[in-house]
C-alpha cells in the first residue's frame, strides 16, 4: 500500500503554547469530510479542543467542502468530536480544570489504516517575552546552520 502523505499541521500552536504532553486521537467524521482531508484540504490554524458532557470537541476547525459532494457536503466548520480512551479523556479534564491547561490540535495526518487522526497536546500559553525569547532562538539556528552550510 502507498504511504499517505496527508500531514496538516498547526504550526502557530508551537509559538503560541509551550506543549507539555501529546496525545493522538480519532475524529468523528462524515464522509465528504474525509474525502476532503485526503485532498488536503482542512486547517487547523485557529482551533482548540473543549470538553461538553465528559467528551472531548474540537472547534474552528477548517474542513472545506468536498467538490464532488451534491447536496450530501458537509459544514465546513462544524464542531467535531474527537475519540480517546476513558483513561486519556479524565487524565486531559482534570489538568485543564486543575491547571488552567488548555488543548491544542497540532497536525492532522492519515494512518497507515486510512483512519483521520488529529495530534492534540496539553498545552500552557506563552507570554510576550517567551515568545521573543524562541524567536531569537530560531534565529540563532538558521545562523549557526548558515555558518556550518559555508565551511
Amino acid at each position: 500500500m502507498a504511504t499517505n502523505r496527508i500531514n496538516i499541521r498547526n504550526k502557530r500552536a508551537y509559538f503560541d503554547y509551550e506543549i507539555l504532553e501529546k496525545f493522538v486521537a480519532g475524529i468523528q467524521l462524515t464522509g465528504t469530510e474525509i474525502k476532503s482531508i485526503r485532498n488536503g484540504r482542512a486547517g487547523l490554524v485557529d482551533s482548540y479542543c473543549y470538553f461538553r458532557r465528559g467528551e472531548l470537541w474540537v472547534k474552528g476547525m477548517n474542513i472545506s467542502e468536498y467538490f464532488y459532494g451534491t447536496f450530501n457536503n458537509h459544514a465546513p466548520h462544524r464542531e467535531r468530536k474527537l475519540l480517546l480512551t476513558k483513561k486519556e479523556l479524565q487524565k486531559l479534564e482534570r489538568k485543564t480544570k486543575e491547571s488552567g491547561l488548555t488543548i491544542v490540535p497540532l497536525r492532522m495526518f492519515i494512518n497507515d489504516r486510512g483512519f483521520a487522526k488529529l495530534e492534540i497536546a496539553l498545552a500552557q500559553g506563552k507570554k510576550k517575552h517567551d515568545k521573543r525569547e524562541s524567536i531569537k532562538e530560531k534565529d540563532t539556528k538558521r545562523e549557526l546552520d548558515r555558518i556550518r552550510k559555508n565551511f
